[in-house]
């Protein structure tokens, strides 16, 4: 693998992590705010995804359907069929509480899922990946 690629798969799974710690950080806060945290789960997961695809050199279409990513991920490796309840749990999240509409936040049990969920996919695509690739 080419250093540039590898920086560029590196970027992505920095921007994951940031994006799992950005939940962590606006949920824990003296006045949490879940929708935020929530969408900030299924970026880190789209990230994650995109990262494990990038170095694998399988182009992918700006989307925010992690279900899509990882079905691209499976034809890669098969594992990652054990990821397809998360990326459907996860990628509602995209829109779900950004936008005005019927809900407005999760409810914390529903954030804490999100959040191990996304944390679960972000260490599954570590576990497949160099360590120099690794935030």
């Amino acid at each position: 693998m080419s250093g540039a690629r590898e920086e560029l798969v590196r970027s992505w799974l920095i921007k994951a992590y940031r994006d799992l710690l950005s939940a962590h950080e606006l949920a824990s806060a003296q006045m949490p705010l879940l929708d935020s945290a929530a969408y900030h789960c299924q970026q880190a997961a789209e990230k994650a995804v995109k990262g494990y695809l990038l170095f694998h050199d399988v182009r992918f279409e700006k989307s925010h359907d992690i279900v899509l990513l990882v079905s691209q991920a499976i034809d890669v490796d098969p594992s990652f069929s054990a990821l397809n309840e998360i990326a459907r749990l996860l990628t509602p999240l995209a829109v779900e509480f950004r936008y005005p509409g019927d809900f407005v936040e999760p409810e914390p049990e529903e954030f804490q899922d999100a959040y191990d969920a996304a944390r679960t996919l972000f260490e599954f695509v570590l576990g497949r990946l160099p360590e120099e690739t690794h935030p």
